[in-house]
């Protein structure tokens, strides 16, 4: 699922700057030891379920419930603070589309969606939490217990569930917001 619109040219400027950044020998924006640049640059062992030019989702290996994803921008960005201004809405429309996917995959009856900035964030790249709800399934507050999938098959399963309904969700009518 690729998709690309003009609000999104600023990576294409990124990157130029970051091919320029290199040849002078200066760090750019992405971080060599950041595990979500990592991912971001070669996702074959993450369960991607989304990516477009600006960010890519994948499945949290460690789920609060199972279907609990993440979405990165591609760029490094440490926090949501760092995110330039005009990558604010793409980013959430992003998230806004994967939380739908999630919903519909699973039958969640919600999600919830947070962003840990320094406090709490296991990988200091921006990333958002989508995590599926349901009525009475026990979390509260923000002590959470994590899983553990089973297996890789039950990763790739959900991983294929949520990606199906994203296919689903993008290719029908658009909502106005």
């Amino acid at each position: 699922m690729n998709r690309l619109d003009s609000s999104q040219s600023r990576l294409f400027e990124d990157e130029e700057k970051k091919q320029e950044m290199e040849q002078e020998g200066k760090k750019a924006n992405t971080d060599s030891e950041c595990a979500f640049c990592e991912i971001a640059r070669d996702h074959g062992k993450s369960h991607v379920v989304f990516q477009d030019a600006l960010s890519i989702g994948f499945l949290d290996r460690r789920p609060v419930f199972f279907g609990h994803c993440l979405l990165i921008p591609r760029n490094h960005y440490q926090t949501l603070y760092d995110l330039p201004e005009d990558l604010l809405f793409p980013l959430f429309r992003n998230t806004q589309l994967l939380g739908r996917a999630i919903e519909t995959a699973l039958n969640a009856e919600g999600t919830f969606i947070g962003i840990n900035n320094r406090v709490s964030q296991s990988v200091p790249h921006l990333h958002v939490h989508l995590i599926p709800r349901k009525s009475g399934d026990g979390l509260r507050g923000f002590f959470w217990p994590r899983r553990k999938y089973g297996s890789e098959q039950q990763m790739s399963e959900i991983a294929g569930s949520i990606r199906k309904a994203l296919e689903r969700i993008d290719q029908g009518p658009k909502s106005a917001i």
